[in-house]
């Protein structure tokens, strides 16, 4: 598996990204070989329970996810104040549950006493192992590291599972966000693996659905998925963390389109659906394309014209990338 690069979106840029991890042509992430007719679906769950699994020690949380036959897309969001709220003995205990750490820090969990240069030294691996867990290529690389490890065990064989390194786009405003959660969300019914959104098994928008039917509120907080970022409704003052938008709302629209796209035609997107995109700032024809085609569409960056240009400054980019297609699909 490569070395993780680093991030070159800061989270002051934004704090989602939608990442696309893909197998190598040999290898088999689910479905059956058409050659032997062994089935992998199986190993849907292994990656499933491992993405979910995860944020319980990253500061790393889900918006959305869809595991296919040979690919997975997820949007991740980096929660910075999370990690600086950890103490030192949290940031060490969290990577032991990944990793070995150094004597340094399995002294100090045994309860040794370090004298002051060791506790110098082991400070800095604590803030490496802090900066590291909120650090998208080390959520990803342990992922895929533990699927690849598994699947090569159950294969008997060794080599790459994955394709080189995972595809990374920065969602920089609202309305990217949606459209990529909705373009992931819808996966399965544009492949044809499910005629409904709900019916889409290993994907956010079914876990979001089931929960949904068995709570009396389900825009609370507390009453969404826990293992999921939640929906925190309409952008307000002292707002909770989450995605700014109503939970119900999303339902609505991504089962609207999820109709579109089925019966392949434009059709319409119902008038209970039509607020969001008014406030997102999109017109239908736009959130049909992007809910479509969103990673073919984007490159590295996927937001408005304005929020790109400053992203793309503060990276001192001679020209921002992709800023026509930024400008046509958000205006």
């Amino acid at each position: 598996m490569p070395k993780p690069r680093k991030q070159q979106v800061s989270i002051e840029d934004t704090p989602y990204y939608h990442c696309v991890s893909r197998c190598v042509r040999r290898a088999f992430l689910c479905g059956t070989d058409s050659l032997t007719g062994e089935s992998y679906e199986h190993r849907r769950g292994w990656l499933e329970n491992k993405l979910l699994e995860l944020p319980q020690i990253f500061a790393i949380q889900i918006a959305a996810y869809a595991i296919m036959s040979n690919h997975y897309h997820v949007v991740l969001y980096i929660d910075s104040d999370a990690s600086e709220c950890w103490t030192d003995e949290e940031v060490i205990e969290r990577w032991h549950s990944l990793f070995k750490g150094n004597l340094l820090s399995q002294r100090l969990m045994r309860g040794d006493d370090l004298n002051k240069a060791d506790l110098a030294r082991l400070q800095i691996y604590i803030t490496e192992w802090r900066s590291r867990l909120t650090d998208i290529s080390w959520f990803m690389r342990v992922l895929n590291e533990s699927i690849a490890r598994e699947a090569n065990l159950e294969d008997d064989c060794t080599g790459r599972f994955w394709e080189g390194r995972f595809k990374s786009q920065a969602l920089l405003d609202e309305a990217a966000l949606a459209a990529c959660m909705a373009y992931v969300d819808l996966n399965p019914v544009r492949a044809g693996m499910a005629k409904t959104p709900e019916e889409s098994d290993h994907t956010s928008i079914k876990s979001r659905s089931e929960k949904a039917q068995t709570v009396q509120a389900p825009n609370h907080l507390h009453q969404q998925p826990k293992e999921l970022l939640p929906f925190a409704g309409n952008p307000r003052q002292n707002m909770p963390k989450g995605i700014s938008m109503k939970l119900t709302d999303y339902l609505e629209l991504v089962d609207a389109t999820g109709r579109i796209i089925r019966d392949d035609k434009r059709g319409y997107i119902p008038d209970n659906s039509a607020k969001i995109l008014e406030r997102l700032g999109l017109d239908e024809d736009r959130w049909l394309s992007m809910t479509q085609n969103f990673e073919q569409t984007f490159s590295t960056f996927a937001g408005n014209e304005e929020k790109l240009r400053t992203t793309c400054e503060r990276l001192k980019y001679q020209r921002p990338p992709g800023l026509n297609r930024c400008r046509t699909a958000f205006g």
